[in-house]
């Protein structure tokens, strides 16, 4: 786990902070913290709890994963992942139910493709080449039996 960057946490916090149209004080509140430690937050002066960076995230409705990736909680190498993530979560031409399941399309397809760059398949086959699972549809182990309805012949 890489130190707190504190510094430029602060300085993307001030710019999102921004972006949302939010005072600092209006942050602070919507957070649960007090404006004097948000401010010292902006500024590189204090490093934030991931759950202070969570009820930041919230408030300013994005994903907590970017502030952890920023503070450097979570490893730079997942950066990509984290950052899709965050613009699906924060799109708002799509409700919160359609962001859940493009997450789990989302999920599917990587674990497909980590999978196939291992070389095996779900079953542990040679991996197949082909069309990608119907969205909303689990592979692998732990994946329920019943999800993908077979229609009954006659």
């Amino acid at each position: 786990m890489a130190s707190l960057n504190v510094g430029n946490l602060g300085e993307y916090l001030r710019e999102q902070r921004r972006q949302a149209q939010l005072s600092l004080r209006q942050l602070a509140d919507a957070a649960g913290v007090s404006n004097p430690y948000l401010s010292q937050i902006e500024r590189g002066l204090r490093k934030p709890s991931a759950d202070i960076l969570q009820q930041l995230a919230k408030a300013l409705r994005i994903s907590a994963e970017t502030l952890y990736v920023q503070a450097g909680i979570l490893d730079e190498r997942d950066r990509d992942e984290v950052e899709t993530r965050a613009v699906i979560l924060s799109d708002p031409s799509i409700n919160e139910r359609q962001k859940q399941v493009l997450l789990q399309i989302y999920d599917a397809f990587r674990r497909e493709n980590a999978l196939e760059e291992d070389g095996t398949g779900t079953d542990g086959s040679a991996a197949a080449t082909g069309s990608a699972p119907a969205p909303g549809a689990e592979s692998g182990p732990g994946a329920d039996s019943d999800t993908t309805a077979v229609p009954p012949t006659n």
